[in-house]
């Protein structure tokens, strides 16, 4: 039931609600690529008018997760490898130019985040290899607020909110692929923080291409992407 007030704020707030819960289910498979998002269905699951879920949806498309297909409506983007490939290559640039300038003007306070935003991680990866089912979700935020943690000193909004882009589209083909390298990420996670603390710009660097084009080769090996 729509509370009584400002329409305009009460429509406004129920839209990014809708938004975010749409662009959450693209990015964790539960809306799956090439999927056709029926407006009447949607406007049920979701508890929205069938105007706001077009202007939702079409911000979605503005952000590449969904296809707009002019008077057939919208599905949701499709993934390929080649597609991937462009993503972590993306990724790869934007987090080390934002490293590096981060790594130069970070201070203690930077520093105690990133150390934060690891044990929180590491913890997660702990976990999910003791119990071998871990919180898909929980998992990929901590991955995910490590990362920005990492670049949060870099003196750039702008830089860290097009990175966070990029970085959503590269978590929703490690979910739909179902990677998980182990180990391996751990320890390159714990390099980077690391370098981090050592301010060694150059050798995250290296790290850090290792670690995204490992995820690429291991979800590219999985076979459910092509």
């Amino acid at each position: 039931m729509m509370a009584r007030g400002n329409p305009s704020i009460d429509q406004g707030t129920i839209g990014e609600r809708a938004y975010r819960r749409i662009r959450t289910d693209i990015l964790f498979g539960r809306l799956a690529p090439g999927e056709k998002l029926k407006l009447d269905r949607l406007k049920d699951d979701y508890g929205v008018s069938v105007s706001t879920l077009r202007e939702v949806l079409s911000r979605l498309a503005s952000e590449k997760l969904v296809v707009a297909e002019g008077q057939r409506g919208f599905e949701v983007s499709p993934v390929s490898a080649a597609d991937l490939k462009d993503v972590a290559s993306l990724r790869l640039l934007l987090e080390v130019h934002a490293i590096a300038q981060s790594f130069q003007s970070g201070d203690m306070e930077w520093e105690a985040r990133v150390v934060a935003a690891h044990h929180k991680l590491a913890a997660m990866e702990e976990k999910k290899k003791a119990d071998g089912s871990p919180d898909t979700e929980t998992w990929k935020r901590y991955d995910w607020e490590f990362h920005q943690a990492l670049i949060s000193a870099c003196g750039s909004r702008e830089l860290m909110e097009t990175h966070g882009a990029v970085f959503d589209k590269y978590l929703r083909y490690q979910v739909l692929a179902l990677t998980d390298r182990g180990d391996i990420a751990a320890r390159e996670h714990r390099q980077l923080m690391q370098t981090a603390l050592k301010r060694e710009a150059g050798k995250a660097a290296d790290v850090l291409k290792a670690h995204i084009n490992g995820g690429v080769e291991h979800a590219l090996a999985m076979g459910k992407i092509v």
